[in-house]
């Protein structure tokens, strides 16, 4: 549950842990946004993404004009680190594709203050990182397509579905309940996990293939065959969603987005300074949580209280999934594992 605040009243103590996405503007003490340039006091600021915490602006990120990009830099001129890792931009000439490309960086930005949280690609972070290309199905030359996906640690992100309209238009042609750009970040960042950090380490192959299965099993075919047959009938017992029925790389990389949901859903509900009787405010930190069940416990029942608010007023169910015990000692794979870098 994300929270948007401006000029709401005092932060409260000046030794409140900062959390994501609602901080304190360094010079007043008063609540800003994850996405806030400026206070309501009319301070200009930039989110430091190593200390979680926004400061006073001295240098901004060269994106900071064109896309909004408000994550500090050394210099004036530089880009930030999230800025750094997108390599291709899309099509900017074609009017709306600068709307387009600031809010796939906006949830870009999103994703990787997460991970940080767990020590992935901050400064003394010195694995590979991967390398965006963000591109427009529409261009000056006429419509291309664009396939989203990963390939030796390039992601791929296709910025139409930033749009809402359409992102909405095709969560119902697919028949795909969550459809999201952070989604769609989490599950690539997924492939990119698994082939550039964390298959090199010793152990990781192994465990996987006892959960998941033989990943060397041909990609191409699998795919074909779960577009042409769907998934098995049963397929909600063993994965997350019916793709990652197709092949062990989706089931990896669906569960890979789940868990990172589940933890910022809680994470957000804390910060937010909501309570339950898991979960006592904003003193706890789900990045910091070692208990894989207890913290995928948390998520999944948040989830479904939150599903019941939304439904009070005719939305649609923000996580409308079923966790079975195969499921969850998947997701609890895949914190084990994130969890391993945190500092």
């Amino acid at each position: 549950m994300a929270v948007t605040v401006g000029k709401a009243g005092p932060s409260g103590s000046g030794d409140r842990r900062t959390i994501l996405k609602i901080h304190s503007c360094p010079v007043c003490g008063e609540l800003i946004a994850f996405e806030s340039l400026f206070c309501g006091c009319g301070a200009a600021v930039a989110f430091d993404p190593d200390a979680d915490l926004f400061v006073p602006l001295s240098a901004g990120c060269a994106n900071r004009d064109k896309i909004s990009c408000n994550w500090a830099v050394p210099s004036d001129g530089a880009l930030c680190r999230s800025c750094e890792m997108t390599t291709v931009i899309p099509d900017t000439f074609h009017g709306e594709n600068s709307a387009l490309w600031a809010e796939s960086e906006h949830a870009k930005r999103w994703v990787l203050a997460n991970l940080a949280r767990w020590g992935w690609f901050t400064s003394s972070d010195d694995g590979p990182r991967p390398e965006f290309h963000l591109l427009s199905e529409s261009t000056t030359h006429g419509s291309v397509p664009v396939t989203m996906g990963h390939a030796d640690g390039v992601v791929t992100i296709n910025v139409a579905e930033a749009d809402e309209v359409e992102r909405s238009q095709r969560r119902s042609d697919l028949g795909e309940r969550l459809r999201t750009m952070i989604g769609h970040y989490r599950h690539e960042l997924g492939h990119f996990f698994f082939f550039k950090r964390l298959a090199p380490q010793y152990g990781f192959t192994e465990r996987f293939r006892m959960l998941f299965g033989d990943e060397t099993t041909d990609y191409g075919e699998a795919l074909e065959r779960h577009y042409r047959d769907g998934p098995p009938s049963d397929w909600n017992q063993n994965h997350v969603s019916p793709y990652a029925s197709s092949h062990p790389h989706e089931d990896w990389a669906e569960t890979f987005a789940h868990l990172l949901h589940l933890t910022d859903i809680t994470d957000s509900f804390a910060a937010a300074g909501l309570s339950n009787r898991d979960v006592t405010g904003s003193d706890y930190d789900a990045y910091e949580e070692a208990d894989s069940e207890r913290l995928i416990t948390i998520g999944a029942g948040l989830g479904i209280a939150l599903n019941h608010v939304n439904r009070s007023i005719g939305l649609q169910d923000i996580y409308p999934f079923v966790l079975t015990p195969v499921i969850r000692e998947k997701l609890a794979f895949v914190h084990r594992w994130m969890r391993g870098n945190a500092a």
